[in-house]
């Protein structure tokens, strides 16, 4: 998964993704997929570059501007409990 993913992050123009980022994305990712239907997994991936891409335009560092995004998405999660969860 690295070798593509640092091809796909090139191909784009970005930078590869950090230890800490990918971390970090695939932990959110998993809490998106358990806690609400898991079609909005890569729905929120979109919002959340799209935002972060909107930080860093406006003068944040990426590390910042995806670090708000995530704070912004793990904020709006419904409660971890299997009862919340609504795609099975």
């Amino acid at each position: 998964m690295d070798v593509w993913i640092d091809r796909l992050a090139e191909a784009l123009g970005e930078d590869p993704l950090t230890d800490a980022e990918t971390g970090r994305l695939l932990r959110s990712s998993r809490e998106v997929a358990h806690r609400t239907e898991r079609k909005t997994t890569p729905l929120a991936a979109f919002l959340l570059g799209s935002a972060a891409g909107r930080g860093v335009a406006e003068g944040a560092s990426r590390e910042q501007a995806l670090s708000a995004a995530l704070q912004t998405l793990e904020s709006l999660l419904p409660p971890s409990t299997e009862q919340g969860r609504t795609d099975r």
